[in-house]
């Protein structure tokens, strides 16, 4: 038997290289060894998109073709709406009565998130208690383990104290501790060498065109302490040498890394081989998924097992769990 991992994406737009090497080459990978459930996480996205909900409507199905197109295999895992188990709402509410408030104050990504997303109003009972809505989804599955960045991993150790605590209180032991499966920290940033964000507006999207890969390549930072092309450069510290590391090959990376550090190429040469290596690298993606948008019933198809097979799940553990509550 495969042990079960559970992760999941907010449908807040399109998706970028940044969710490609900090998530989906990761389930990918993990798939292959796990019993995979990967869900749209609808409802977490109102508690910062809710005014503005039609954003996640339409990005819904752009993100299950993503996810297809990248190598995911609905035949291997399923793939699910969160609000369509509507288990999820009723087992948070059933937590959210067992879980002191301090837990969620101390909860560091909180911090982090209302000082990083001012214009937004976060200051809400939804926002504050997004992690015990979390923890139903990650144990409404029974998860065995969850792959997450490191900024996510106190959410998971949260999901761990709430599970102790609902079996400790109702004397059942109903939900396993599920471990963190730190995911690989992605070498990619943004343009401006920020973290790779729709919000920074410093993304590639894995539906840019060519043109627009290209045209977003040749703003790229480069390294900061070379002025001119006849300056010798530091690749160590380089954005774009980042992207050939994973697109380019071998061969040539090695050569690039020689001629930037003694001058032999410059900035506009060195984007312009790197652009062609990540444009030719997300040309079988744009195919599959071109293939993909001219078949929404194969999508709606894909959607409809999954809920089918979540909702299953779903059912039994919410047995269980009122049966445990008595209620």
């Amino acid at each position: 038997m495969k042990k079960r991992i559970l992760s999941g994406m907010r449908p807040t737009g399109k998706l970028h290289l940044g969710h490609l090497h900090g998530a989906l080459t990761n389930w990918k990978r993990l798939q292959e060894e796990y019993e995979c459930f990967y869900f749209i996480a609808d409802w977490h996205a109102l508690t910062s998109e809710y005014s503005n909900t039609g954003i996640i409507k339409d990005s819904i199905d752009d993100i299950i073709i993503d996810w297809v197109s990248v190598g995911l295999d609905p035949e291997i895992s399923t793939f699910f709406i969160q609000s369509s188990i509507k288990e999820h709402a009723e087992l948070h509410l059933i937590f959210s009565m067992i879980t002191p408030l301090p837990w969620l104050e101390r909860n560091p990504t909180y911090k982090e998130q209302l000082k990083e997303l001012t214009q937004k109003d976060l200051y809400t009972y939804g926002f504050l208690g997004y992690p015990v809505l979390q923890a139903a989804d990650i144990l409404m599955y029974k998860a065995n383990g969850v792959p997450v960045g490191e900024d996510q991993a106190p959410h998971v150790e949260l999901t761990r104290e709430i599970a102790r605590r609902f079996n400790h209180i109702y004397q059942k032991e109903v939900f396993p501790l599920p471990d963190v499966l730190l995911a690989p920290t992605s070498k990619i940033l943004g343009i401006d060498r920020r973290k790779m964000s729709k919000s920074y507006d410093n993304a590639i999207f894995l539906t840019d065109s060519d043109k627009e890969i290209k045209h977003k390549t040749s703003q790229m930072i480069t390294d900061p302490q070379r002025a001119r092309k006849t300056d010798p450069g530091n690749p160590d510290i380089c954005n774009v040498f980042s992207f050939h590391e994973i697109y380019t090959p071998k061969e040539t990376v090695m050569q690039i890394n020689t001629d930037c550090r003694t001058a032999a190429i410059g900035c506009v040469d060195c984007k312009k081989i790197m652009s062609q290596n990540l444009c030719a690298a997300l040309s079988p993606i744009r195919e599959k998924r071109n293939a993909l948008e001219s078949d929404t019933d194969q999508v709606k198809d894909i959607i409809a097992r999954g809920n089918q097979k979540a909702g299953r799940i779903a059912k039994m553990t919410m047995a269980e769990v009122r049966e445990a509550v008595k209620i």
